[in-house]
Parts: C-alpha cells; structure tokens; sequence
C-alpha cells in the first residue's frame, strides 16, 4: 500500500494507493462518526463496510447524472435517515459520485465530512483528489460546485479490474496529461506507482493552490478543449478521451504561437499514442461553436484562457485570439 499525504495544514489528509485500499475504510473514519451515508451507483461491483451503522443511497449512472437535481435529491434523502455534520458520506464510484456527493457533503449542514472510495482510474488520478466538487449545467461542464476536502481518499486498484476498458482508457487521457506536468517517468512505472505518482503530483499542486488561484489551473492543461467538447454533447466521447484531444489541440495551438516546436508536438503525440488514446478531432466538429464553448470555460475571465506548454513549461495563456483558436481547430479538421 502506498500512502500519498495532502498537506493542507488542519485539513490534511491521506490517500491510500493499493490493491484491497477500500478495506482500509474504517481505519480512516473521521473520530466520533456515528452514522455513513454510502453514496454509489446500481451495478457497480464494488462494495465498502465502514463498521458503523451505514445506509446506501444511489445516483444514476452516467455523465448525466452529475446535476443540481441529484445533489438535491441526496440532501433530502440524508435529511430524512437523520445524518448530522459529525456522520459521514462516503462516495463509492467514479468522478460522477465523486464530484456528485462531494458537492452534496459541502452544502448538506454547510458541510458534512466526505470520504472517497474511488473505483475508477479517471477518479483515483484526478476527480477524487483535491476537493473540487461539482456538478454540471446545461450552458456547461462543472460551473456549480464547492471546494469541500475529503477526510481521505482511497485508490483500491483492485477495482479496476473490472472496469469496461473504455472506461479505463479514459483514466489514461488523465494520465497522459501529467507526463507534461513534471511525470516523465511514468512509462517505468507499473499501475500503482502510476496511480500514486499522478496523485503526488497533484497533492503537491493542491497543497500550494488549493482553490485554482494561480498554479492549480496547470492541472487543466488540454481540459479547455475537453470541457467544450463534452458540452456540445454531440459526439461519443468519455471525458479522458476528450482530454486527450484536448492535449493534442494545446500542443498545436502552443505551436501556432511559436511556444514550442514540431518536435514538442511529436512528444504529445508519441505519449497519447503509447495509451492508444485518440488525437482527431470528432467528424463534424465546428469550430466557432467549440471557440464559443471554451469561452464559458472558468479559466476565461476576460477572452479565451488556455494551459500551454512552452520553453518553461505549462502555464496559463490569457492573448488567444478567437481567431486563432478556430484556426488551429480548423487545421484539425475542424469545419
């Protein structure tokens, strides 16, 4: 088992990586928790015994799931069972239960403690760690959320033995991304430290910008891209696919401004290649409506933002001109 501390003075916590990590439940429960409100999906293969008295409550499944209507739904479900601001909730799943019922711990009593059983890669190497809870509208992805930190998170990669392999592929969109963020590394590793490198990394951003005022926006880097074509909702595409595009699309958006070089774009390339992760554009894809996607991203304050890479590394890029965006979209294939 490894164990990847979040250092967040009074609110740090731990994340246990490993294989049986669920196991560990009660071993994390926060002090004086009476009472566990096991938040999960039908179906899924995974089951959790925190020791104390607990109920389960589910969330459908799917990306569509992720609403204010569920967040609402579990509010008054924890309300009628009885749970106070000293139980718990543990959220058993994916980024969908993830984000979902850590959103609903942070308003339900203005706050109720949450603990992450994360059972998907895409939720072990990113959505369970850090505090970013949320949930989506239809103008876009995440623009209503909270940022609630877990008493601790645990990475059984045991589960993931289970997962469709679609579903595993898209936790390796997330894990192409940190080769860019300081994880060269990674090809040498085996599942484990994979999962416990990524989540290192981040603790380590987490802890230095814990609510995305400077340095924690990296973590974005090919998400402004991914979001837009996630909430266009008109392509087949899993949210670490989308980002994987999206990585692609900041390479050659950083080459069009001359940030990096062919050669740099060749890495982004070779990396997603090694996952078998796609790089084009979906059919169809329209570029003024994807540009005008991105300008409801959270970074965009004032005009288009992006994370792109270049001589010193990533970093927030606030002059991308509409124009330039379509274009290197239309270079893509883009209409």
């Amino acid at each position: 088992m490894i164990t990847v501390p979040v250092g967040l003075g009074d609110r740090s916590y731990d994340v246990l990586v490993g294989a049986g990590a669920r196991h560990r439940l009660l071993d994390v429960l926060p002090a004086g928790a009476r009472r566990a409100a096991i938040v999960t999906q039908p179906d899924l293969p995974v089951t959790v015994d925190p020791g104390i008295e607990h109920q389960t409550f589910l969330i459908d499944q799917g990306e569509d799931a992720k609403n204010l209507e569920t967040v609402e739904q579990l509010c008054r479900q924890f309300s009628r069972w009885g749970l106070t601001r000293t139980d718990v909730v543990v959220a058993v799943g994916g980024g969908v239960v993830t984000d979902a019922a850590g959103f609903a711990a942070a308003v339900y009593h203005r706050g109720v403690p949450v603990i992450h059983v994360a059972t998907s890669l895409l939720a072990q190497v990113d959505a369970a760690i850090g505090g970013k809870t949320g949930v989506n509208l239809p103008e876009g992805k995440n623009l209503v959320g909270a940022f609630w930190q877990p008493a601790a998170v645990l990475c059984d990669t045991e589960t993931l033995e289970t997962l469709p392999p679609r579903e595993y592929r898209s936790g390796l969109g997330e894990i192409a991304k940190y080769h860019f963020l300081g994880a060269e590394d990674l090809a040498d590793c085996n599942l484990d430290e994979k999962v416990a490198r990524c989540v290192a990394l981040k603790a380590a951003v987490v802890a230095e910008d814990e609510r995305e005022g400077g340095k924690r926006a990296l973590l974005n880097y090919g998400h402004t891209l991914a979001h837009a074509l996630e909430t266009a909702n008109e392509y087949d595409l899993r949210h670490g696919e989308a980002v994987a595009i999206g990585l692609v699309y900041a390479a050659n958006l950083a080459h069009a401004l001359g940030r990096i070089d062919a050669a740099r774009v060749d890495d982004h390339r070779h990396v997603l290649a090694s996952y078998d992760l796609p790089m084009d554009l979906p059919p169809g894809s329209d570029a003024d409506a994807l540009v005008r996607l991105m300008l409801r991203d959270k970074k965009a304050t004032d005009g288009l933002a992006f994370v792109l890479d270049g001589s010193s590394g990533v970093e927030v890029v606030n002059d991308v001109t509409e124009r330039k965006a379509a274009d290197v979209l239309r270079s893509m294939g883009a209409s």
